[in-house]
């Protein structure tokens, strides 16, 4: 079982008396991924960020996927703060702004945390919490399971986007808007083409692509949608309906967590 991190003690009985925790090696780790970016990451950069030797952290991991393993469960200590109100929809709305804020917040979480599932004490206090949301709904585990997994995968993909248009505007240069500009005359192009009638009267008629708060709107519109469909398999008809503000403006989750800037509330 020592093969399990959660299972071994921080350090073993022999060598020196420790220089540092678990702990604080996966809050270093995570304060040189969130100002450098995950490739950044390394053994040595983490020593160095410790104060420590390279060979020190061998005490305490036995390579870097163990720390990920730290840095994903220290992360997902910041998910727990939330109280289920009884309410199974508004709760999983604002378990869903937080998982969006927290994954912004920490741009390399999303698609590290989409892997094999960590077992970490404050993974499992976060997912206990938010199996809750299902008490008393008459769901089976696997059915609970999808529930839950479903609305994550939607964040999950929501935040990856976001993520990427920040990066392209920093790569090019140029904000949406301008980039949308500089489509210039292509966009009539198409049209003209006569190839194309379906996206034709996306350009024509869509709203969205061009609205100061489209990420908020593509968020709040989508998890309405994955909400509406979860509800079908809540027996007895359990589908209390969604605030028609942001659900991020209701929740106040995820206020500022966007690269668009805080939600058009």
């Amino acid at each position: 079982m020592d093969d399990v991190i959660w299972m071994r003690p921080e350090q073993g009985t022999r060598g020196p008396k420790p220089a540092f925790s678990r702990d604080d090696l996966a809050h270093t780790a995570v304060r040189i991924a969130d100002a450098e970016g995950i490739d950044a990451l390394s053994m040595r950069r983490i020593a160095a960020g410790l104060g420590a030797g390279t060979a020190s952290l061998y005490r305490y991991v036995r390579g870097k996927d163990e720390i990920f393993e730290l840095m994903i469960d220290a992360v997902a200590a910041e998910t727990n703060d939330f109280t289920p109100g009884g309410d199974w929809r508004a709760d999983l709305t604002a378990l869903a702004c937080l998982y969006r804020e927290t994954a912004l917040r920490h741009r390399w979480f999303a698609a590290l945390a989409a892997g094999r599932q960590t077992h970490g004490p404050h993974s499992l206090a976060a997912l206990e919490l938010s199996l809750s949301v299902f008490d008393g709904l008459g769901l089976s585990a696997d059915e609970m399971l999808v529930c839950l997994g479903t609305v994550f995968a939607f964040v999950r993909g929501q935040v990856l986007a976001e993520l990427a248009e920040a990066d392209a505007a920093h790569r090019t240069g140029l904000s949406h808007d301008e980039w949308m500009a500089q489509q210039g005359e292509y966009g009539p192009a198409i049209i003209a083409s006569g190839r194309y009638p379906r996206f034709t009267r996306v350009i024509v008629e869509a709203e969205q692509p061009h609205a100061a708060d489209r990420l908020e709107r593509a968020f709040a519109v989508g998890l309405d949608r994955v909400l509406t469909g979860i509800a079908t398999s809540i027996p007895g008809g359990n589908r209390a309906a969604l605030p028609e503000e942001n659900p991020c403006c209701a929740s106040k989750s995820c206020e500022a967590a966007s690269p668009s800037g805080p939600p058009n509330c």
